[in-house]
């Protein structure tokens, strides 16, 4: 759920990108992170792992337009793809706006990947949130590697419901930003939905 700063008249909203561990969670904030970094008054907040690549978790707050007379502002978290991590995957998941799940398009990645969807779709039911009540964007990640799954593979495999979705190569930067910016002007609608029903019909920019 969305912040609300009324004193500073700033809403905060918060991101989780989800997925295999070293599917490319941490490598699409890194590249966001150094990519607004001129405007960032925030370093990268980072924690490692004992035996673990993947960042626990990443902290990226930046500004992304106004709603009415208040400042939008996101937190970027990824999670550790590990089994092991669970309870600090739900701890990280309550309370977010929105989610994007990191797939790794490798053909020997692919119980990796439905085993952590099937970790989300059972996290999510732990911290009482429903998926159709959020926005989610999938992410084919690793596009660029040999031996990778057919796109239309990867929907039918975890798209049925037709999310929206992008192909991408995460540490070249290439589907990164289409990605988030889908993501947040499906998490602005909602929030304009909620303001709108509350004040005078503020103006939306971004």
């Amino acid at each position: 759920m969305s912040f609300i700063n009324h004193h500073a008249q700033e809403i905060t909203s918060k991101i989780l990108y989800y997925g295999p561990g070293m599917g490319g969670k941490t490598t699409n904030i890194q590249y966001l992170y150094y990519k607004s970094s001129g405007q960032l008054n925030h370093d990268l907040v980072a924690m490692e792992m004992d035996n673990e690549r993947t960042l626990f978790f990443d902290f990226v707050p930046f500004h992304a337009g106004e709603l009415g007379a208040f400042k939008l502002k996101f937190h970027l978290y990824s999670v550790p793809g590990q089994a092991f991590y669970e309870a600090s995957r739900r701890l990280i998941l309550r309370g977010s706006d929105g989610i994007i799940f990191v797939v790794d398009s490798q053909i020997n990645r692919m119980d990796a990947n439905k085993e952590s969807w099937k970790e989300l779709l059972t996290d999510l039911d732990a911290v009482g949130m429903d998926i159709s009540q959020i926005p989610l964007i999938f992410q084919w990640n690793k596009r660029d590697c040999p031996n990778i799954v057919a796109t239309s593979i990867l929907e039918e495999t975890f798209n049925p419901n037709r999310f929206s979705s992008f192909e991408s190569v995460a540490r070249q930067g290439i589907g990164v930003l289409e990605t988030i910016d889908c993501l947040i002007e499906k998490i602005l609608k909602n929030l304009q939905k909620n303001f709108s029903s509350q004040t005078n019909q503020p103006s939306l920019k971004i």
